[in-house]
């Protein structure tokens, strides 16, 4: 397994814009965190502004120079914008062409058909794990939501039984499989390898999903016997539409861009050698960016015009599906700024002269610090973002596979349990019709088998590969 140590830092050398001591620098840290934890909970403030107030706190709390301090967090956050925000305005497109073409009722609707009786948990957590691939963890719920209650009132199904496999599928892709905004953020702050991480991450996230899904939804349903609630089932996307994509064309669309990264993954290890074709033709169209721009433009026909969609209404979706991400997409930027601070100001060096003397592993320790930010801030995307930042550094003595596994320690780590300042933990809240104890027995339960089970897993491989 991969402990700490000081030549870490060799291959990220970087300047400190402060000079401030080991001790100085651990209050502004925390102090930096506090400000945003503070803002986030307490003000409500929006967490773009909060990251960048608290960026722009630890600057002045670690005593480096204002102007260097705007610099380090503007840095940051173009670099990450520029590293990821094409693929998560992708990965919106996407996302909302199945939600509009009918692509994931589809899929819901066809599974359903072949599922029944204790079968259904399985098929509830293979449905979730399929959609979360492409959606957003919020835009997967909404989706969801509406299946999850029609399934446990017609099949007479008690609501966690069916609801947890959705819910574990969701969050587990959501906190561990690129292209999220977590992972990818994290990926690009540790520089794992993209393809790697990806296997790596399915093969965490699949008895992972199996314990904290369906096997864990035995116990959920007795712990919380209810109904589901009448008044939260919606409409479906597809009742308006006359025709919908075919369930092989739309379950190939979403899978694209997972085969194509995998493939080019594959071949780095099998071929090892950039300058052959077969590599840089596979370098070229498993890049995340290529990868999800051709599962974009196949979906264009494959979901929209099987849909029926016209050239107008498909601009309209394309158009529609990148507004709700602005926010999304500053955090992640406000985030990638907070990150580079914390690096600017030497934070990366303090943390590994604190702990060259642990017996600690590095990737026990990354998930150690996500969940403590998961648990002040309830943002998944915050705390992954913030903690890829602070161990960044011990990523440079890394292998490949230990760098891709660096990111799926913060990726558990950071769904530890979900409560009252998390606004996933009010969703599930509401549209489940639970009470605050309720939604904590079965959702923060969930999500926290989740966090324990995946971030053993990861720490399992490390003795492996």
């Amino acid at each position: 397994m991969t402990h700490l140590s000081v030549e870490m830092l060799a291959a990220e050398s970087v300047e400190p814009i402060t000079s401030a001591g080991h001790a100085q620098l651990g209050i502004a840290v925390l102090a930096g965190i506090a400000v945003i934890v503070l803002l986030i909970t307490k003000f409500k403030l929006h967490a773009f502004l909060a990251l960048t107030v608290g960026s722009l706190a630890l600057g002045a709390f670690a005593g480096a120079p204002l102007d260097k301090a705007i610099t380090s967090f503007t840095n940051g956050l173009g670099s990450t914008v520029a590293g990821v925000g094409v693929l998560i305005a992708l990965g919106a497109i996407l996302g909302k062409l199945l939600a509009d073409s009918g692509g994931a009722d589809q899929i819901v609707d066809t599974i359903l058909a072949k599922a029944g009786g204790r079968a259904m948990p399985w098929a509830m957590v293979l449905i979730a794990s399929v959609i979360g691939l492409p959606l957003f963890f919020e835009v997967g719920i909404v989706l969801l939501i509406p299946v999850v209650l029609m399934v446990a009132k017609r099949g007479n199904y008690s609501l966690m039984r069916i609801g947890i496999p959705a819910l574990a599928g969701l969050s587990v892709m959501h906190g561990l499989i690129p292209p999220h905004p977590g992972p990818l953020v994290a990926i690009d702050a540790v520089k794992a390898n993209l393809g790697v991480t990806l296997a790596l991450g399915v093969l965490v996230a699949i008895p992972t999903v199996i314990i904290a899904g369906p096997l864990f939804s035995k116990v959920a349903a007795r712990w919380v016997d209810v109904p589901a609630p009448e008044k939260m089932i919606p409409q479906r996307p597809s009742e308006d539409l006359e025709k919908r994509p075919g369930f092989g064309a739309t379950v190939a669309t979403v899978l694209l861009p997972v085969v194509l990264m995998l493939a080019k993954a594959l071949v780095d290890i099998v071929v090892d050698d950039p300058e052959t074709t077969v590599q840089r033709v596979f370098d070229v169209i498993g890049s995340p960016l290529i990868a999800l721009l051709a599962a974009v433009i196949v979906g264009m026909f494959t979901l929209g015009r099987a849909a029926g969609f016209t050239k107008d209404r498909l601009s309209t979706t394309v158009e529609k599906s990148l507004a709700p991400i602005a926010g999304v997409l500053m955090i992640v930027g406000a985030g990638g700024g907070f990150k580079q601070t914390l690096i600017d100001v030497g934070v990366g060096q303090m943390i590994l002269d604190f702990s060259k003397d642990w017996s600690i592993p590095a990737l026990l320790l990354a998930w150690l610090i996500a969940v403590a930010i998961r648990l002040a801030t309830g943002s998944a995307t915050v705390a992954t973002i913030s903690a890829a930042g602070l161990v960044a550094p011990l990523a440079a003595d890394m292998s490949t596979s230990h760098t891709a596994l660096l990111v799926l320690a913060i990726g558990a780590g950071s769904l530890f349990f979900s409560h009252v300042n998390d606004a996933g933990f009010w969703l599930v809240k509401e549209y489940f019709g639970l009470d605050v104890g309720q939604t904590i027995k079965t959702w923060s339960v969930m999500e926290t088998i989740i966090s324990v089970v995946a971030g053993a897993l990861v720490l399992l491989l490390s003795l492996i590969i």
